[in-house]
């Protein structure tokens, strides 16, 4: 009789061996909306193959393995030469590897190649997130390198490769290549112009040598990494330890970007002492370093003193894919809390015929779409590449990145909530996934750097608010709330004088405004009606699960379930 009380019932069983693409509806409409109708079947493909590798019980055992045994730190080598080199868990290549393969890094080379890849990444990010942070960096420093044609034509048939190769040999050598960045030092964190690594010209031909310290630096073991030190004049004050100017605004004769090589071209290390990994929060798997330059070989990116500039267009593609990753993360958390409540009894019925939990969980799949449908109408916008498109991602993207990747954390919360006790147990994979949570508001910029950075193209770029307002006045005249919500935040705007104060309050506007439009244009009604009467109309609590009581909330609810 002792055996009974080992018999396990009314538990969900694990979510797996499902296509994670195919299962999300949003996205996959949203991928049939920006993609041409001729690339279609080809994208549905190759998205529900990665759909259904990242669902598979191996890759999602893979990511849990490589949070399980973060990176180590290999300083020297048993003869105490230094090796800086970091040293992963198999499940980390593997993982790497299969990002690779599915042309995570590969958006620039192909027909709607940002639209796919950010599907992808959507969906690659539920799985496991911190092999996000070198596919991430791969594939924005090919905008970065193009603002130097011979770089360019050199590096990015290797960024853009599906081939994964680990070893540290040139590049050359390789038929597939890695990227990191290297811009934040410990004086200045955000303020990378008061960055102090030194860059001392070596030739004409663009070499320099370096020496400094990065606070942070991104994927230590990649072949490449882009970085900003003081060139010029204020390079050789730094060298000197003088205090001078650091440049005019732009940063003329002052930060320049550079590419600094893990390997050089005749096999030696280049210099790039690691000196410790950072013990982060979550993000476990993935190794960030503090590294050294001390005399380090490295090629200028761009004119001199135009660092800032160079680099910009990496910035802007990682600040995308902190929203994609955000809205992954809150896909797999509502996917986590609906599979469960689907199959938990509780006082007399299946949790999520509660009309409580479906109130939450429709609040919680709001938030999931509404990031989605963002993210991938930003995807589209780089596809086009129009200058009106360009001008709206000026604005957009930081928009984007402050507020999407803010309500990460509060909807993992609430989903892992849904689970109960289940939930804050490491098996459920929910405690990783709360953990990776609050990163994407932080890196590239945190909510402030976004808000100003928002205010800066609102007051200098007068294209990129008319752009805005183009996209937005789509759906004017659709849904009151969101008429009424237009005007007030052009009330908002009416007046830029000592803006500062009230800029976050601006900026959240700019998103909700933006997503609230893009709903009530392609999807259900339902859910547009939910969106726009809580979060545009105001008939909402302070906390997920206060939408009004007469919506239809179980069809939003159904539209979010992950499995048929």
């Amino acid at each position: 009789m002792a055996a009974r009380t080992h018999t396990v019932t009314n538990q969900a069983p694990p979510l797996v061996a499902y296509d994670l693409f195919t299962a999300d509806r949003a996205l996959v409409e949203a991928v049939g909306r920006h993609l041409d109708p001729a690339l279609l079947d080809e994208a549905h493909s190759e998205l529900s193959a990665l759909g259904r590798t990242s669902g598979s019980t191996q890759v999602q055992k893979w990511g849990a393995l490589a949070n399980e045994n973060p990176p180590k730190l290999l300083t020297h080598d048993r003869y105490g030469e230094r090796l800086d080199e970091v040293e992963f868990h198999p499940s980390w290549h593997r993982l790497l590897g299969k990002g690779v393969s599915a042309g995570l890094t590969a958006a620039w080379s192909r027909p709607g190649g940002h639209v796919r890849r950010a599907a992808g990444f959507l969906v690659w990010s539920q799985v496991e997130a911190g092999n996000g942070c070198p596919l991430s960096m791969t594939h924005a420093a090919v905008p970065a390198l193009r603002t130097d044609p011979a770089l360019a034509a050199e590096w990015e048939p290797r960024l853009t490769s599906t081939v994964y190769d680990q070893d540290l040999r040139p590049a050359a050598q390789k038929a597939g290549a890695l990227f990191g960045m290297g811009m934040t030092e410990k004086q200045g964190g955000s303020d990378v112009r008061a960055n102090t690594t030194a860059a001392r010209p070596l030739a004409e031909d663009g070499t320099y040598e370096l020496t400094g310290h990065k606070w942070f630096c991104s994927a230590p073991m990649s072949d490449g990494f882009l970085v900003l030190a003081q060139a010029g004049p204020a390079g050789e004050q730094v060298e000197r330890g003088e205090r001078g100017e650091r440049g005019d605004q732009d940063g003329r004769d002052a930060l320049t970007c550079f590419l600094v090589p893990r390997v050089l071209a005749d096999g030696t290390r280049n210099v790039f002492r690691i000196q410790r990994l950072k013990d982060k929060l979550g993000n476990r798997s993935n190794a960030s370093a503090e590294v050294e330059f001390d005399g380090t070989w490295a090629r200028r990116v761009g004119e001199e003193g135009r660092g800032v500039r160079s680099i910009m267009g990496m910035v802007a593609a990682t600040r995308l894919d902190c929203v994609l990753g955000s809205a992954g993360l809150m896909r797999q958390a509502v996917a986590q809390a609906v599979h469960h409540c689907e199959h938990r009894e509780a006082f007399g019925g299946r949790l999520v015929d509660k009309p409580l939990m479906r109130n939450v969980l429709a609040d919680l799949a709001l938030e999931s779409e509404a990031a989605t449908t963002l993210a991938l109408r930003l995807a589209a916008a780089y596809d086009d590449g129009g200058e009106q498109e360009r001008a709206f991602l000026r604005l957009a993207v930081p928009a984007a990145k402050y507020w999407v990747t803010k309500r990460c954390t509060p909807v993992v919360a609430e989903a892992l909530e849904c689970l109960g006790g289940n939930g804050y147990v490491e098996e459920s994979g929910m405690p990783r996934l709360l953990r990776e949570s609050p990163l994407n508001s932080i890196w590239e910029g945190a909510g402030n750097v976004q808000a100003l950075d928002v205010l800066r193209a609102l007051q200098r770029e007068p294209a990129a608010l008319n752009a805005y307002l183009r996209e937005v006045g789509l759906a004017r005249g659709a849904d009151h709330r969101l008429d009424g919500a237009i005007k007030n935040l052009l009330t908002e705007l009416a007046d830029l004088d000592g803006v500062e104060g009230r800029a976050r309050r601006i900026v959240e506007r700019i998103a909700l405004v933006l997503q609230g439009s893009l709903l009530v244009r392609f999807a259900p009604p339902e859910v547009a009606d939910a969106f726009c009467a809580s979060r545009l109309g105001g008939d909402w609590g302070s906390s997920l699960g206060t939408l009004p009581h007469t919506l239809d909330l179980a069809s939003v609810v159904e539209r979010a379930r992950p499995v048929s």
